[in-house]
């Protein structure tokens, strides 16, 4: 698997979509090297606290607006838990094994 085509893909999609900022491709890659960690899985699950520090971002609530509008605007599938105990379900749409 290459594993920069799902970064890719993503920059493809985004190019002319100006409602994407820095933010959202900060946690989206945050959210991808993630998903590398785990072996690239589709969905994973995460918790906030684990995306802000790799994306960098100060906030979870910023995490959270940024996710949300991906999700919006269709470049990820995001199912928040509400559960301290499980982390939100985040589906990669640009992916080979995508399956939602």
């Amino acid at each position: 698997m290459e594993t920069l085509k799902p970064l890719s893909d993503f920059f493809t999609a985004i190019k002319n979509d100006y409602r994407i900022s820095p933010m959202h491709i900060a946690i989206y890659a945050a959210l991808l090297q993630f998903r590398s960690v785990k072996g690239f899985i589709n969905p994973i699950f995460v918790f906030s606290s684990d995306i802000i520090v790799i994306a960098k971002v100060s906030s979870a609530n910023t995490y959270h607006k940024c996710v949300q509008e991906l999700h919006q605007y269709g470049y990820l599938k995001y199912k928040p838990s509400f559960k301290k105990t499980r982390g939100s379900e985040i589906y990669f749409l640009f992916s080979a094994d995508a399956d939602i």
